[in-house]
């Protein structure tokens, strides 16, 4: 199978278009742009100069990539956006370039951002996250490993989620979340661990409890955040997952998401 591009369509012939790539009806495609092989363009998709995107996607009818940033600080730099592999976008994402020299908006291999998600600048998705309908991620927020984000949701900018966490649908998530937890509303707080995404995404009963002592000692020990996080790398940094969540804690510009009083 060789490429297919519609009749309708208009790609740049700087574009570069892996094998078996499908380019449909009224697509348009500028020429600083890469498509890996085997992905599939659906109808009026727009992709812009500075797009890169990975094998086996498929990006649904009405999608943009590329757009420059909703940023007042930037001022016409090359920046990017990269599309890892087997991403699926469907209808009417939108993805923004980065702010600043050489700065990239990145959406990981394995993903699905469902109908209607914004992603802006310097955003990063990490891989295999599911994105629901009409969730808007502002500049510089990121979504950790296996994240899964509900409808109608709303990241603050800067924020970051961690792996493997459940956002509620139509959260506003304006604190940082660590890893494994499940947050809703608005603002969003902490309602316990995602114990059903750690179970699918493989994690033994061993390494969910040691997850829930790591909790135990980061919300409801009395201390602050930096006297828990101290207190857990002395017990428990060598656990990898342990470890990998305190780092992300301690990278973190915005503070935690609160626990939740029932």
């Amino acid at each position: 199978m060789s490429v297919k591009i519609h009749a309708t369509a208009i790609v740049s012939p700087e574009a570069e278009i892996g094998e078996n790539v499908v380019i449909g009806p009224y697509s348009v495609i500028d020429g600083k742009v890469s498509i890996g092989s085997g992905t599939v363009l659906g109808a009026f998709v727009r992709v812009m100069n500075f797009v890169s995107i990975g094998v086996d996607c498929r990006i649904w009818e009405n999608s943009v990539l590329g757009g420059e940033p909703q940023d007042h600080d930037f001022k016409g730099e090359e920046s990017w956006v990269r599309i890892g592999d087997e991403v699926v976008l469907r209808e009417a994402v939108t993805v923004n370039r980065a702010s600043g020299e050489g700065n990239e908006t990145v959406v990981g291999d394995r993903s699905m951002l469902m109908e209607g998600v914004h992603v802006a600048h310097n955003v990063r998705v990490g891989k295999d996250v599911t994105v629901a309908n009409k969730s808007g991620l502002s500049g510089y927020s990121s979504l950790g490993d296996g994240t899964v984000m509900s409808g109608l949701s709303g990241l603050h900018q800067f924020v970051s989620v961690g792996k493997y966490c459940m956002v509620g649908g139509a959260s506003k998530v304006v604190k940082d979340v660590p890893h494994y937890a499940m947050v809703d509303g608005h603002p969003a707080k902490v309602y316990g661990l995602n114990v059903v995404g750690l179970r699918r995404a493989g994690f033994t009963s061993g390494q969910r409890l040691g997850i829930k002592r790591a909790y135990r000692t980061l919300y409801r020990s009395g201390l602050t955040t930096r006297e828990a996080t101290a207190l857990l790398r002395e017990q428990m940094g060598d656990d990898p997952l342990i470890g990998d969540m305190l780092d992300f804690i301690d990278a973190g510009k915005r503070g935690l998401c609160p626990w939740a009083r029932r």
